[in-house]
């Protein structure tokens, strides 16, 4: 079945398209917008619905023509069929010159309209519309529950989300024990369990209703604790599907869990940023995962950030760096009264503080950064001294 969209300022003319669309059974109507759309409107329209047929009234020329033209530069392949009340020969003529190449007229006669789609169909098969999607893809993994993970993903967002034309979705997939609800006193009573749900069938109607916006930036929260929803593949792939069409920069935060639908999520994502603290059991927990995560190839896109460092922790971040074999691509300082003040307030850590700018330049960074590979060689004098010490920290009970 084709997917296609009706735009067409007169209502009657509309009804009866959609009636003889529709008695084809082989496209299928998922909006009818009756008025030409502005370029806001249109756009949000076309990613959410993925139309690869457009019936597009030629009542205004003028507006119509822009439409035309608009639509060309956000989908390429995508069909356009021209309608009207009347078999026009001008509109005829101006809408061949503009590219499209089937016009349709009321009382819509099915032989007609099946030749229109024909046609139409054999364009799509050679050249099928490409929607403009987004690669920026982050997840944050904690190694251990308490390294910091929700905080660290929330204010990188917000700092991405104050980038001009920059929309940024922050979506709490810990089911367990997702804290995006409480952190921003959210009051949206949808959640993550609404979204996959009705992953299959998501709009531009819908979608605003299930996440908050808040200074630019979409949240979309984990809900009351609920360990017993299962996510399949299909609805994982759809609802990202949906958002990279949407939003510039996409941001989960992960329980840590390593559960199935958190696979597929870093298998979409550019890259996964596994949160540790220089402390013995967050390390060990941090390379576990690190060697978890190669068996599903993701280990390329695994970068370590190393959260509350201090100058005189435990570990120094070279070391941290050799006991991972991986570079540890960002340092964040401990700002307590920082976090909590924001926490308190239901708001990010404020930008101007060292800990706000060091988010800041973070998101910077992550956006415009390739990559980074694994740590070359390593003393293993030292690594030989951490698993040792890890082992023996881990036997005696610390957390």
């Amino acid at each position: 079945m084709l997917r296609s969209i009706i735009i067409c300022p007169n209502h009657e003319l509309a009804a009866r398209l959609t009636t003889a669309v529709s008695e084809t059974g082989v496209v299928t109507v998922g909006r009818t917008l009756l008025g030409y759309p502005n370029a806001t409107d249109l756009v949000r329209t076309l990613r959410a619905q993925t139309p690869e047929v457009i019936f597009l009234s030629f009542e205004s020329l003028e507006q119509a023509l822009a439409v035309v033209k608009f639509v060309e530069a956000e989908a390429q392949g995508l069909q356009i069929i021209a309608v009207h009340h009347q078999l026009d020969p001008k509109l005829l003529r101006e809408s061949m010159r503009a590219g499209v190449r089937e016009f349709i007229a009321d009382p819509f006669e099915r032989g007609t309209l099946m030749e229109a789609l024909a046609t139409a169909k054999a364009l799509l098969e050679k050249n099928p519309p490409a929607y403009e999607t987004t690669s920026q893809i982050f997840a944050f993994l904690p190694s251990k529950a308490g390294a910091g993970t929700s905080t660290i993903a929330l204010n990188v967002s917000a700092a991405m989300s104050r980038r001009p034309n920059t929309r940024v979705m922050l979506s709490d997939f810990d089911l367990n024990s997702g804290m995006m609800r409480f952190m921003l006193k959210l009051q949206n009573e949808y959640s993550v369990t609404d979204a996959v749900e009705n992953a299959l069938r998501l709009d531009e109607n819908l979608w605003p209703s299930l996440v908050t916006t808040l200074q630019g930036l979409d949240v979309l929260h984990a809900g009351r604790v609920n360990p017993s929803l299962r996510i399949e593949g299909p609805q994982i792939r759809s609802l990202i599907d949906f958002m990279r069409r949407n939003y510039q920069v996409l941001c989960f935060d992960l329980s840590g869990n390593l559960e199935r639908y958190s696979i597929e999520i870093m298998q979409e994502c550019k890259r996964v940023l596994l949160v540790c603290t220089p402390e013995i059991p967050s390390l060990h927990l941090a390379r576990e995962k690190m060697v978890y995560l190669k068996h599903f190839e993701l280990d390329s896109r695994v970068s370590v950030v190393l959260n509350r460092h201090q100058k005189k922790a435990v570990f120094s971040k070279e070391q941290v760096e050799e006991i991972l074999g991986v570079p540890v691509l960002r340092t964040f300082p401990n700002d307590y009264q920082g976090v909590n003040h924001a926490m308190t307030a239901g708001s990010f850590v404020e930008p101007g503080t060292e800990l706000g700018k060091a988010y800041t330049q973070f998101a910077h960074e992550l956006i415009e950064r390739r990559g980074s590979g694994p740590v070359e060689g390593g003393k293993r004098k030292f690594l030989d001294m951490f698993a040792s010490v890890s082992s023996r920290g881990l036997a005696s009970g610390g957390k």
